[in-house]
């Protein structure tokens, strides 16, 4: 692959080449990243660090790729102003400015900084603070200009350009199940986010990617985040794995885009319509071990005539329970026009512009594609003889980070799959945290419409329910089997209890699955 437009990159304990059997040499010096990230947590170049500096209106428009109130608030000569304008805001520095700051001359040597006009020194890549989920201070690298992409476009139109963390990644890490596993697989790795969240909980970590300069970049994050080196592996999808090889996890945030050509490796796989997410799905089966999940983000087609659903239960791999979310549906212009804003088109030739919208309407229409949904699909590996798939829509907004609430929705299917209808009104419930009780109706009538559960944590979904089912819920605390309440309910309606044990058990099901009620 051709990145002869990028620049070089600097020296990594890891590099992003691979022997012939897939692995990765350790190369270069080791300790000059380490040296570097302790002159930036010296100079308090972090996250909570630019927040201070900054103020929060810069700082969210420099997640916007808005780099001018950036500038504006660093005019100083501090640290911490030198350090903004060097690696976010790729500004020359003066060489001795930077040599108050950074060993610079084992950068420099090492490719971190470059010489940049008479006695100036400029970054050779983004380096951008983040924040852990423990409160670690990271540092992702990315190529120049190419922190992240929105509505400006990306930094860079090359091949090989490997971007840093944008809306999508910090998605997918906060859906990821973490808990201690032994081996975890990161696909696509571009500059390691997941692969970085993969180290701290994860024995050994594997990352692959298509693009060796995304490897490098992965090698160079790690490195400078503290974190340990990771398994980097270039090629496709699964290929550089050996056959014999499984992991309890495997995240993805795969170049999903479905366009009229790949043009640009970051976004788009390669493959017609939605093949390359079919294909990671359909693939992660085989290599999860058991209980292990597999989680990614996904685009697919909504074609004319056929169920989306339908379309998705079709990826899921056998022995896999699986939950997909439709988080965002666009229609085929909207999404047109994202990507090719997303790779800035729309500030080159208006004529140009005009002939790649067209080619992508071209390919939807031979598709017979009238929409694209967006969002999350898990799997877990699972010895059940009937495994469970779940596939929703749900645009609200939720709770981050939903990794314990992905991982207790698949505790809760065990729980129905090992309890029939008998053995559930034998059970005791509670009700979970922060579930509130909402009455609606017309004003001044005697009795609501209807009544609304409504969960103010994880995906805060909503439900309605009946008397008997939000009766039900506001008194299980786990003292009680779910048979004895509904006995108690009866005697207080009037009805028949054997009935109310029959119609019942279907509702405090939904109530489980949907996360209302947990066992005790």
């Amino acid at each position: 692959m051709s990145t002869s437009g990028l620049p070089a990159l600097p020296a990594a304990p890891a590099s992003g080449r691979s022997d012939a059997s897939g692995r990765s040499d350790a190369s270069g010096p080791s300790d000059v990243a380490a040296r570097l990230r302790d002159a930036l947590l010296a100079a308090s170049f972090t996250a909570d660090g630019l927040l201070e500096l900054l103020g929060a209106p810069a700082y969210a428009a420099l997640a916007r790729s808005e780099t001018v109130p950036a500038l504006r608030a660093t005019r100083g000569d501090t640290p911490l102003e030198v350090l903004v304008r060097l690696f976010l805001l790729q500004q020359p520095v003066p060489h001795a400015r930077v040599a108050g700051v950074l060993p610079v001359e084992a950068c420099l040597e090492s490719g971190w900084l470059v010489p940049a006009g008479k006695d100036e020194i400029a970054a050779s890549v983004d380096v951008r603070p983040y924040g852990g989920p423990g409160g670690e201070d990271w540092f992702i690298v990315s190529d120049l200009g190419c922190a992240v992409g929105g509505a400006g476009g990306i930094g860079s139109r090359e091949e090989g350009v490997v971007l840093g963390v944008g809306g999508a990644s910090t998605t997918l890490a906060g859906i990821t199940v973490r808990r201690p596993v032994s081996a975890a697989l990161d696909i696509g790795t571009g500059s390691g986010i997941q692969a970085l969240h993969a180290a701290q909980h994860a024995t050994r970590v594997t990352a692959t990617d298509l693009n060796p300069r995304a490897l490098h970049i992965t090698a160079l994050t790690l490195a400078l985040s503290g974190a340990p080196a990771a398994d980097l592996r270039e090629g496709s999808l699964f290929e550089p794995l050996r056959e014999d090889e499984t992991y309890d996890l495997i995240v993805s945030n795969p170049p999903f885009v479905i366009s009229p050509g790949a043009r640009l490796t970051y976004r788009d796989g390669g493959m017609g319509g939605d093949d390359l997410c079919r294909s990671i799905v359909q693939g992660a089966g085989e290599r999860l071990g058991e209980g292990g999940f597999a989680q990614f983000l996904a685009n697919w087609q909504h074609v004319e005539g056929e169920d989306w659903q339908d379309r998705l239960r079709s990826w899921v791999p056998r022995g896999c329970d699986a939950w997909i979310v439709q988080r965002e549906v666009q229609d085929v212009t909207q999404y047109a026009e994202l990507w090719l804003r997303d790779a800035g088109d729309h500030r080159g030739d208006p004529a140009e512009y005009a002939a790649r919208y067209d080619a992508w309407l071209d390919e939807f229409e031979a598709r017979k594609v009238r929409a694209v949904g967006f969002g999350w699909i898990t799997l877990r590996r699972t010895g059940a003889a009937v495994p469970s798939i779940t596939v929703e829509e749900w645009p609200h907004p939720v709770e981050q980070p939903l990794g314990e609430t992905v991982r207790a929705h698949f505790d809760r299917l065990d729980y129905l799959r090992a309890h029939d209808d008998a053995a559930l009104l034998e059970g005791h419930f509670r009700l979970a945290a922060e579930i509130v009780q909402e009455q609606v109706g017309l004003p001044g009538a005697e009795d609501p419409e209807h009544v609304v559960l409504r969960q103010h944590r994880g995906m805060r979904r909503a439900t309605k329910v009946d008397t008997v089912g939000a009766g039900f819920a506001g008194v299980c605390d786990g003292s009680l089997s779910a048979g004895r309440i509904l006995d108690a309910i009866a005697q207080l309606m009037g009805e028949d209890p054997v009935l109310l044990r029959d119609r019942t058990p279907a509702q405090i099901r939904l109530l489980v699955e949907q996360g209302f009620i947990e066992p005790a």
